[in-house]
């Protein structure tokens, strides 16, 4: 079967396409026949060996997959349409995945937005619910909101009942986050002035920041009483913001961490916890994918390179089949 593999790391341009042995499922596996692939930031860092994980080349990409089961334990059918995630290994043309990572997709769920589901929503109800402690009626404030994890996070906090605004860098970016679900969207220039003005002075509850960088400050000013900022990635790559924890004390504050990935993986069942909870916004059509670039199998680089180079909106998915 084929497999995007890494074969040394050196980055996304120097990934193939080779062909590898079929999986042979455990007992808790489930075989999953691949359809689509998501494009995700692990997988860039992977094919440059600077992720967490450091798995010996060569070895397969791939975060987030969907696909319809081959076989399985009870409860995963042949023929059950379903998403999953993992470290890395999905993007092959047959995936052995374990249960407790995989999910049930719904039929009006396409698999271009089911490979777009697992990491970034997961992580998004993760922050959301598990670390921000969200309420209905609550105001999140959303950086990056055009990519995949801002999307998510979006259509995840809208299902919640909360109010959502997207800071974006570009008008084209800003029509992607009103597509979203976003209730109002402001440009990062001047962010911090824009969101004061939409929320009278008050400030706002939640903020969910990918970027990091020179955003984070500024963020952290805007927190209402009792504000939440969670930090959940550094995508502008301007090194780690530093908190002056005297800010934290005058209203009441926080920041917090968002690690999904570790939390939920050691974990067995809370992934498919999340996933119960994420199922009715599906079905109410809140939460959906805003797919971004389609790509062949052999496009997978350039897929990592063009999220790399801050040219993707929405989530970017490779099509095995």
């Amino acid at each position: 079967m084929r497999a995007v593999q890494v074969v040394d790391t050196t980055g996304p341009t120097h990934l193939e396409i080779r062909d590898v042995a079929e999986p042979t499922p455990g007992p808790d596996d489930v075989l999953v026949e691949v359809h689509t692939v998501g494009i995700s930031f692990p997988d860039l860092l992977l094919s440059r060996g600077e992720y967490q994980l450091k798995p010996e080349p060569p070895f397969t990409l791939g975060v987030d997959f969907a696909g319809v089961v081959v076989s399985g334990p009870e409860g995963y059918e042949p023929g059950t349409r379903v998403a999953g995630v993992g470290p890395y290994g999905g993007a092959a043309e047959l995936v052995a995945s374990p249960a407790i990572f995989t999910f049930p997709v719904p039929d009006e769920v396409s698999f271009d937005e089911a490979a777009a589901l697992p990491m970034n929503y997961l992580t998004a109800q993760f922050a959301l619910d598990e670390r921000g402690g969200l309420q209905a009626g609550e105001t999140v404030l959303v950086h990056g909101a055009a990519g995949g994890v801002g999307t998510a996070t979006i259509q995840v906090a809208k299902g919640m009942g909360a109010r959502t605004i997207a800071v974006v860098s570009t008008e084209e970016k800003a029509a992607v986050a009103r597509t979203a679900g976003a209730d109002e969207v402001v440009l990062l220039d001047g962010f911090k002035d824009a969101v004061q003005e939409l929320t009278g002075g008050a400030g706002v509850d939640v903020v969910v920041d990918v970027v990091g960088g020179d955003v984070f400050t500024d963020s952290l000013r805007l927190l209402g009483a009792q504000g939440r900022l969670l930090v959940v990635g550094f995508a502008a790559g301007q090194g780690i913001p530093q908190v002056k924890v005297n800010r934290l004390l005058l209203n009441n504050t926080d920041v917090r961490g968002v690690g999904w990935g570790a939390y939920a993986m050691s974990r067995p069942g809370y992934m498919h916890q999340q996933w119960e909870k994420l199922a009715p916004m599906m079905a109410s059509g809140v939460v959906k994918p805003p797919v971004g670039a389609t790509y062949a199998l052999e496009d997978f680089g350039r897929a990592l390179v063009d999220m790399d180079e801050r040219r993707t909106l929405g989530k970017s998915v490779v099509r095995m089949r």
